[in-house]
């Protein structure tokens, strides 16, 4: 594609140089750059893309897109935001794939991921198959690929959507996070279906406060989805559906369009009966707690609005298996309970331990911590919860990063206190040890914090292997 062809019609300032040089690929890191590229010059947190033009072009970019004109000799267009320009531009140059493809996003603070994993169960019940974008996992045509972040650049977006467009793929689910909103990553997107999860507080560390943090969570529903799909039973969802037409939905019994009543849970699942504009219908799921429970309701209320019939969406959550690292049982032969979970929020590490709770016979032990780099704020209040809600909390180390464990640790404390249910273990191995070491017949041990991740982050990026569930089966066999 010809460059004035790829920027016809975009606010461009000024355009310098040949405007019919051929583009064969774009790019926004220098590494990635090949022969024929258009590459995207743009500051980021810790590096300004225009100081590594040299070396893209060294690489064989054919042409630049700047903010500021640069002394090299090959064509450049100027915009004022680089990096808002690379959605539109790569949706045009792969062919603007998700006019092909269902696309739901699913966006909030906590219960992404498990929705996403439903309501892509409920469309390939179907006999479609559907691509997966999120946190856990990527699929593109049928192929698992490498997780960077939750919602990738625009770029790699939308060369995503046309790989799956290619490879078979009608539909795809992805979550849809607030860095991705306001940094234009989800610019340029078609959505048939936008789902509002739940917001409590997270990325502060990006975020001035929780109104800006909504703020970007608004941005999805903005760009005029298909339909709307939002959580009332959540006051920022509630305010959604005042300002925007949307289908509701309430894991509580509230009022909404899609409600669940007569709800029930235990170790093996959840069940309950639902509300909805067509009648009432029995749900069962393998996902115990109640948080799951909305997780559900919201995936069910999505794949109806993709046009999935009722009855196939409630049947495909039935065998809708275990999400990775989301109150996930573990089991090596012992008597008592260990489950593994992501929860790295106040709200989240309650919801877990609440339903861990109703499922515990004996004592409930938790194992957290917070972490480094990220929304200090919040570290005394995952504290409170975990020293409240369990009858003994250790606090360990999560991702330091490059903040000292033990500092983290500290600020943990200043909610949770010192008292004889909160004890201190730096080194998560060892916490998951003693607390697994500490269980009786009818206990439950929650690990919380890093669920499906298989590394732990240190300063100057170092990351070493580490995987909650599988210590967590060696430190069990230990025991045995």
């Amino acid at each position: 594609m010809k460059l004035e062809e790829l920027i016809r019609g975009e606010q461009v300032e000024a355009v310098s140089g040949d405007p019919s040089v051929e583009i064969r690929d774009l790019a926004y890191d220098s590494r990635r750059v090949g022969a024929g590229t258009l590459f995207f010059c743009f500051r980021g947190e810790k590096a300004d893309g225009h100081d590594f033009a040299p070396r893209a072009v060294e690489c064989g970019a054919a042409a630049l897109m700047v903010e500021r004109e640069l002394d090299i000799d090959v064509p450049q267009v100027r915009v004022a935001d680089a990096r808002a320009a690379m959605a539109p531009l790569a949706a045009r140059f792969w062919r603007d794939p998700t006019a092909e493809l269902q696309v739901a996003g699913i966006t909030g603070t906590n219960g992404k991921t498990t929705t996403a994993f439903l309501l892509r169960e409920i469309i390939e019940a179907t006999g479609e198959r559907s691509g997966l974008l999120g946190t856990v996992k990527q699929v593109a045509g049928g192929v698992v690929e490498e997780v960077v972040r939750t919602t990738p650049e625009a770029i790699d977006l939308q060369a995503t959507f046309r790989r799956m467009v290619e490879g078979g793929d009608r539909a795809c689910v992805m979550e849809v996070s607030s860095h991705a909103l306001t940094l234009h990553r989800a610019d340029s997107i078609h959505f048939e279906v936008a789902l509002f999860t739940n917001l409590t507080q997270d990325h502060l560390d990006f975020h001035s406060d929780m109104e800006d943090y909504f703020q970007s969570k608004r941005l999805l529903f903005q760009m005029d989805p298909g339909t709307a799909v939002v959580n009332v039973d959540d006051p920022y969802g509630r305010r959604l559906a005042e300002e925007f037409e949307c289908v509701t939905f309430s894991a509580s019994g509230a009022e909404a369009d899609y409600r669940a009543t007569e709800v029930g849970f235990d170790a093996s699942g959840s069940a309950f009966v639902v509300e909805t504009p067509d009648g009432r219908i029995p749900v069962r799921t393998l996902l115990p707690g109640h948080f799951n429970v909305a997780n559900a309701l919201g995936a069910l209320a999505a794949g109806v609005a993709l046009g999935i019939p009722l009855e196939s969406a409630a049947g495909a959550l039935a065998r809708a298996g275990q999400v990775p690292g989301r109150f996930e049982p573990i089991a090596e032969g012992q008597p008592f309970a260990v489950l593994v979970d992501y929860a790295h929020t106040p709200d989240s590490l309650e919801n877990v331990l609440r339903s861990a709770r109703l499922l515990t016979e004996g004592r409930l032990i938790s194992v957290f911590g917070a972490g480094g780099d990220r929304d200090r704020d919040k570290r005394p209040k995952m504290g409170s919860v975990g020293a409240e809600l369990s009858d003994l909390a250790i606090v360990t180390s999560d991702n330091p990063r490059s903040e000292p464990p033990e500092e983290i640790i500290r600020e943990v404390l200043a909610g949770a206190g010192n008292g004889s249910g909160v004890e201190v273990e730096p080194d998560r191995r060892a916490a998951i040890a003693l607390a697994l070491s500490r269980a009786g017949e009818g206990d439950t041990v929650v690990i919380a914090g890093k669920g499906h991740e298989q590394g732990q982050e240190f300063e100057g990026g170092r990351k070493i292997p580490f995987d909650d569930r599988e210590v967590a089966r060696e430190e069990l066999r230990k025991l045995s």
